[in-house]
């Protein structure tokens, strides 16, 4: 067989007559990418160079195939260049080499010339143009770094335009793929590179405005999709990958070994995603293809909901570690609380819902006397599978108020006894209902209540108490706690 060397330039015959890009992004600021193209390939051993890629490749993952003749194309060594053009690499290149830097003092224009010892590391900017005297490159304010050799002496962080006659080899504009391969049947292939790049991130956001009644919610939900991959993605076919889908990362600055978030919620799919079930995640497609350029953030509409259920609700809630503070054998004192307002939501298909929720920021708005349009509060909720409840917290409550003190506690040996006298007070003019949750730590039951609670999982539990208008309820109960 007739080996020949052939270099394909991806400004030629690299790039195809036709080109399919697919994305399917994930919510960890990475993503995939898979570009399928047509390519001229010669029999027999060659070099094929893509430039066109993304800067933020993840190189070890690169997949390159012919899908025209999969066993015809061998790929005998792949490369990926990436030592880029930068203003401290090119003075870098030029250490050792003699450079010109053009100075203007006093409206005088003085050049000095010599040989350069140290790079600037300060930020440089290209000039335009050339000097009739000197055509090269040029370059602006260099900073501190630069040490040159002249005829006079040395000199430290001279000020003015760094002159370089041309552009060192080995530089290149944008990162590289390269493969050596041998074909065994020329001609038009169908070939398909894939690979994974950071810089590709999507998140979901939402709004719900509550009507007058604080009852019913209009719910509505973007996808933000942000893009500085380092490349544009022309009417890519867009894919979004929701669930906890693991990486393992080496432990360097950048990177980390962690899960992958949300899922995507899918009354969207009438808006313009289709949702599938795709291991044990959630797997959405675009129905149309689009285009994501370079340092770009685009949002997609996904979820329409009108006419939600709602309720407004009052908590009365202590961070779990005072758990353990409240019930040491040290003396407390009363600690004073705000009451949370929150919105509460059953996702529910009866309820315009039943979808899987993506992890993201709800931003509330509800309509003043005037009917426009006031921001009241927003939380942030994680990825929330259909028939879950959510409670959104959206602020503090002005009127309202809660303190709590231990009234008693007794060291009985194996276990420790403690009382607890919770007060909720209502300023407004109307009654409220409050919901006192309480957190318990280990091994715990309890003795007495002054009002009905409710177990909601192994340490907590809730009191609904009603607040009377311009009125106080008192909570008291004993627990006992397994040491």
């Amino acid at each position: 067989m007739r080996r020949f060397l052939l270099i394909v330039l991806p400004l030629t015959c690299v790039v195809s007559f036709t080109r399919e890009v697919e994305l399917t992004v994930y919510n960890q600021d990475f993503g995939l990418v898979k570009d399928v193209r047509i390519m001229e390939l010669k029999e027999g051993e060659s070099i094929i160079k893509v430039s066109d890629i993304a800067a933020l490749i993840e190189p070890a993952t690169v997949h390159f195939k012919s899908l025209t003749a999969p066993d015809a194309v061998i790929i005998k060594e792949q490369n990926f260049e990436y030592d880029l053009i930068s203003p401290e690499k090119l003075l870098s290149k030029y250490i050792g080499k003699q450079i010109r830097i053009r100075q203007y003092i006093d409206g005088r224009e003085k050049v000095l010339e010599g040989v350069l010892l140290s790079a600037p590391s300060g930020v440089v900017v290209p000039r335009q143009g050339g000097y009739p005297a000197y055509e090269g490159l040029s370059y602006p304010e260099m900073g501190s770094g630069i040490v040159l050799q002249t005829k006079e002496g040395i000199i430290l962080r001279p000020e003015g335009q760094v002159e370089l006659p041309s552009l060192p080899e080995g530089l290149i504009s944008k990162p590289e793929l390269l493969w050596s391969i041998i074909c065994e049947k020329g001609g038009k292939h169908t070939v398909e590179l894939s690979y994974l790049t950071r810089g590709l991130n999507w998140k979901a956001d939402y709004v719900a405005v509550v009507n007058q009644t604080d009852d019913k919610a209009d719910l509505t939900g973007w996808v933000t999709l942000t893009n500085t991959s380092g490349t544009t993605y022309e009417n890519a076919k867009l894919k979004l990958i929701a669930g906890d889908v693991r990486r393992v990362r080496p432990t360097l600055p950048g990177y980390a070994a962690e899960g992958m978030g949300p899922a995507l919620s899918a009354r969207a799919v009438e808006v313009g995603f289709e949702e599938r079930a795709f291991f044990e995640y959630h797997l959405y497609t675009l129905r149309y293809p689009t285009t994501l350029k370079e340092n770009e953030t685009k949002q997609i509409s996904f979820i329409e909901a009108p006419q939600v259920k709602v309720k407004k609700v009052f908590v009365f809630d202590t961070p779990r570690y005072q758990a353990y503070w409240w019930i040491s054998s040290s003396p407390r004192s009363t600690a004073e609380e705000k009451v949370k307002v929150k919105i509460e939501l059953e996702n529910r298909k009866e309820n315009n819902l039943g979808i899987p929720l993506p992890k993201g920021i709800v931003r509330v708005y509800k309509a003043d006397q005037d009917g426009s349009l006031q921001f009241i509060g927003e939380d942030e909720i994680d990825h929330t599978p259909k028939d879950e409840k959510l409670r959104l917290y959206i602020g503090d409550a002005f009127d309202l108020k809660g303190d709590k003190k231990r009234i008693d506690y007794e060291d009985l040996g194996n276990f420790f006894e403690y009382e607890m006298e919770i007060s909720l007070r209502n300023h407004k003019e109307e009654d409220v209902e409050i919901i006192d949750i309480e957190k318990l730590p280990g091994d715990w039951e309890i003795l007495k209540a002054s009002h009905p609670y409710e177990k909601t999982d192994s340490q907590t539990i809730e009191f609904k108490v009603k607040v009377p208008a311009n009125g106080e309820v008192k909570i008291n109960y004993r627990a006992r706690v397994k040491k």
